[in-house]
C-alpha cells in the first residue's frame, strides 16, 4: 500500500503527528501542502490529509485540496486528522471542516491533540487560547494511542 499523507500547520503541530503517523505505516511519504502541494494522486493507494485547527478551522490549502480532489479521495483509503487542544470539539470541527462524503468515505477520521507553545503564537494567539482553552504554558497532548488507533484503522481497511 502506497500511502500519501499531506498535512498543514502553522506552528509544527500537525508536521508532528503527520511524522508520527508515518512511522506507523511502512513507506509513508509526508508532503507540507502548503509548502510543497501534492504529488499525483493517482501514485498512491492511500491518501492521509491533516491540518491543525484555528478558530474551529483547518488551514485554507486543505480546504482548496479538498475541494479540488474531492472525487479522486473518495476512490482512496482516506484518513483525516485534525489537530488543537479541545479534544470535546472533535466530532463538531471534524463536520464543520469536512464534507458529509468526503468524512462517509474516510476509514479514518480523528483529533489527535495538539501543541500550545506561547514562544511560537503571538499576542492574539495567546489571548484566545487562555480565554477558551485556560492555557497560559507550553502544552502538548497530542496523543500516540489515538495516532497508534488512527494508523491500525487504516491499515485494518487494506484487508
Amino acid at each position: 500500500m502506497k500511502t500519501l499523507i499531506l498535512y498543514a500547520t502553522k506552528h509544527g503541530a500537525a508536521r508532528e503527528i503527520a511524522q508520527r503517523i508515518a512511522k506507523r505505516i511502512d513507506g509513508a511519504l509526508i508532503h507540507d501542502i502548503k509548502q510543497d502541494g501534492a504529488p499525483p494522486l493517482a501514485d498512491y493507494d492511500c491518501i492521509i490529509i491533516g491540518s491543525s485547527v484555528y478558530a474551529g478551522t483547518v488551514h485554507k490549502e486543505v480546504k482548496a485540496f479538498l475541494g479540488r480532489h474531492a472525487d479522486s479521495l473518495r476512490k482512496k483509503r482516506l484518513g483525516l486528522f485534525i489537530c488543537g487542544m479541545d479534544p470535546s470539539r472533535e466530532k463538531a470541527e471534524l463536520e464543520s471542516n469536512f464534507s458529509p462524503d468526503i468524512l462517509q468515505a474516510a476509514k479514518a477520521a480523528s483529533y489527535l491533540g495538539g501543541v500550545f507553545d506561547p514562544k511560537k503564537a503571538g499576542a492574539m494567539e495567546r489571548f484566545i487560547i487562555r480565554k477558551i482553552a485556560k492555557i497560559t504554558e507550553y502544552t502538548n497532548t497530542i496523543n500516540d494511542d489515538k495516532i497508534e488507533q488512527f494508523a491500525a484503522d487504516l491499515s485494518a481497511a487494506e484487508a
